[in-house]
């Protein structure tokens, strides 16, 4: 048997004490004869102070979701391509979320971006909103992708520091809001469209993108990606992966894993890639055409809401088709109707 002394702290369930009034420190200062209106502005002050102190969180959060809305809406047109793109959130009234998206015409050719930040809503905002301004700046000085995907890594260890200085002071003062910086990760495709149509790509755990070509629609590449960005360095070699030529009239669907995770009430999976061949066969064949297909049979394969964060683009090459190189006719001089011609220059004298 343990018997506890008298004065000895115990172990196991925490004691509990009931409030007392006399304690209360408004109590005791009215007590010593403050007047009633100096408790009142010290209440009014500790309700502005509380109020001042939510709005500038919120007006902090509606600054960073406008600027990522702003970075994030690409152009209808960008150097021959239309595109058309759409996010959905998980969460319920929120327009952003961990998805991002863009496209930039560039001297190297037009460059694109799609990410999955891990998490959603906007508790991933701040890491979109990291990743897809060192994208906008990257694109224009990188001559080649593989130094645009150098550099994302660089901004994405940059950010993740950052969140880690943020989250130890918060622990310390015992705020912490139980987010792990060191599970955070964010998937990345980059995409080079060349003046001629030829397509490269650099793969960082993300899906790959469709094909739309003709009535076909297909994988734009099976090549294994490399890890995503946060928990593990890139390899020392990034050799950009050749997807064949984006012809006129061809499309591109770039999506994130939400669209492909989706599922109905029965835990089946959205069958993208099939969906994608009836909106190849289907007219208009436009980008906001596909993007209603996908939309309307995403819906109504989940019956409500998504569960996770959804992106989708789609780039269709409306460049015109490269001409055949015109013959000149011959010159009236270099023709002659001497019949002897031929054979004296075969059989000179």
């Amino acid at each position: 048997m343990i018997r506890f002394k008298a004065g000895a702290p115990r172990t196991g369930r925490p004691r509990t004490t009931s409030w007392n009034p006399d304690h209360c420190p408004l109590r005791r200062a009215l007590a010593r004869g403050l007047p009633p209106t100096a408790l009142s502005a010290i209440g009014t002050g500790l309700a502005l102070h509380v109020g001042q102190s939510l709005l500038r969180e919120l007006r902090r959060t509606r600054t960073i979701a406008r600027t990522a809305q702003r970075r994030r809406r690409p152009p209808p047109r960008v150097d021959g391509l239309t595109v058309a793109a759409v996010q959905l959130s998980a969460d319920r009234g929120a327009r952003l979320g961990g998805d991002l998206y863009e496209v930039v015409a560039t001297e190297y050719g037009v460059r694109a971006v799609i990410g999955d930040v891990r998490g959603h809503g906007l508790g991933a905002v701040p890491t979109v909103t990291a990743v897809l301004g060192c994208f906008r700046a990257a694109a224009y000085d990188e001559p080649d992708l593989a130094g645009v995907l150098r550099r994302l890594e660089r901004a994405m260890d940059r950010h993740l520091r950052e969140r880690a200085r943020a989250e130890h002071l918060s622990a310390a003062v015992g705020a912490a809001d139980g987010h792990q910086v060191a599970e955070e990760f964010v998937t990345v495709l980059l995409l080079e469209i060349l003046p001629d149509g030829q397509v490269r790509a650099l793969n960082c755990g993300h899906p790959w993108p469709h094909l739309l070509s003709g009535a076909r629609a297909g994988p734009l590449a099976r090549a294994d990606p490399h890890p995503p960005l946060g928990p593990f360095p890139l390899p020392a070699e990034l050799p950009t992966v050749p997807c064949g030529r984006l012809l006129p009239g061809d499309m591109l669907v770039l999506h994130t894993d939400g669209a492909e995770d989706a599922r109905d009430a029965g835990g089946r999976f959205f069958p993208l890639p099939e969906v994608l061949a009836a909106a190849a066969r289907g007219a208009p064949r436009t980008p906001q055409a596909v993007l209603r297909t996908v939309l309307t049979a995403l819906t109504r394969h989940t019956g409500g809401p998504p569960k996770d964060d959804i992106a989708l683009m789609v780039l269709r090459n409306e460049r015109p088709s490269p001409r055949a190189p015109s013959i000149a006719p011959e010159s009236p001089r270099s023709i002659t109707t001497d019949p002897h011609a031929a054979s004296r220059q075969q059989f000179p004298a």
